[in-house]
């Protein structure tokens, strides 16, 4: 069986034809894919008094669904709030 990913899953994308190794959390899911945060940082000052909706600034890197294959689990976590 295929592994599915799910939001909260860590997770190790190697792929072969791009040459890249990434790993990080799910941030998002979709029907068609899924978003792995690569980085995080808090908001400069400023940058938080005029958009307040996120305190953090994230970099996100897109794996489509035909990609999901190349992934490999690693641990979970309850949310995106839990440091483990």
């Amino acid at each position: 069986m295929n592994y599915i990913p799910e939001v909260n899953h860590y997770v190790k994308w190697k792929n072969n034809i791009l040459d890249l190794c990434l790993e990080g959390w799910i941030y998002f899911k979709d029907a068609h894919y899924i978003t792995i945060e690569m980085a995080v940082r808090p908001k400069r000052k400023d940058d938080y008094e005029h958009s307040s909706i996120h305190r953090n600034e994230r970099v996100l890197v897109l794996c489509y669904k035909n990609q999901w294959k190349e992934l490999t689990y690693i641990k979970s976590r309850k949310s995106v709030n839990d440091e483990s």
